[in-house]
C-alpha cells in the first residue's frame, strides 16, 4: 500500500488554514472540481477529492468535509467510496475515536499516473485486437490501429516523464535541505 500524509509528514497548521480567505478556498475548491469533473471525474468525488488537496493535514472527517462543502453525510459517503476504489484515499480510523478521517494519498498524481498507464496498456491491448477484427486496411481498422500505436507511446513516454519528475522532486528537496542548513 502507498503511504499516506501521516500528520508529522504534511505541515497540519490549522493557524494556516484560519488565516485563509475562507471564500476565495471555497472558490478554488469549486473552480478545480469543475476542472475534474469535466475531465470525467464524478462530480461530488472531485468536490471532496479538491477539500481534501487543500487542506494542509491531507486529512478530513465525513463531518468536517459535510460542513465545507454544505453536503450530506450521505454524499460525502459516496464520493468517498468512488475515490477509494480509484486509490485516491484512504478511509482510517481516528485514534481513540469511531469516527473515520479520509487521507489522500502521497503523490496522488504520480501514482494515479501510474495506474493509468496500467489502464492505457489494457487499451492498446484491445484497440490491437479490434484492428484484427476490422481489417488492418479499413478506414475503422487504420482508426484503431492509430489509437492503439498511441497508447503504445504514451506507454513507452509515461515511465520516463515519471521518472524524470522524480528527479526534479529530489532535486527541489535537495536544494531545501541546503536552504534550511545554511539559514
Amino acid at each position: 500500500m502507498r503511504d499516506t500524509n501521516e500528520p508529522g509528514g504534511a505541515p497540519d497548521d490549522t493557524r494556516g488554514e484560519a488565516a485563509r480567505d475562507e471564500a476565495a478556498v471555497s472558490r478554488f475548491v469549486e473552480r478545480f472540481a469543475a476542472d475534474l469533473a469535466e475531465a470525467g471525474m464524478q462530480r461530488m468525488a472531485a468536490r471532496v477529492f479538491a477539500a481534501l488537496l487543500v487542506s494542509d493535514s491531507g486529512a478530513l472527517t465525513s463531518a468536517e468535509l459535510a460542513e465545507r462543502l454544505r453536503i450530506s453525510p450521505a454524499a460525502v459517503s459516496g464520493a468517498i467510496r468512488y475515490l477509494s476504489q480509484v486509490d485516491m484515499v484512504v478511509r482510517e480510523r481516528e485514534p481513540g475515536s469511531r469516527r473515520d478521517r479520509y487521507r489522500l494519498y502521497n503523490e496522488v498524481w504520480y501514482e494515479t499516473l501510474t495506474r493509468r498507464d496500467q489502464i492505457v496498456a489494457r487499451w492498446e491491448s484491445t484497440m490491437r485486437d479490434g484492428a484484427k477484427v476490422l481489417g488492418p486496411g479499413t478506414p475503422a481498422g487504420l482508426r484503431i490501429t492509430e489509437t492503439a500505436d498511441f497508447f503504445e507511446f504514451v506507454q513507452r513516454e509515461l515511465p520516463k516523464m515519471l521518472e524524470r519528475w522524480r528527479a526534479q522532486q529530489a532535486e527541489r528537496r535537495a536544494a531545501e535541505a541546503r536552504e534550511a542548513e545554511a539559514g
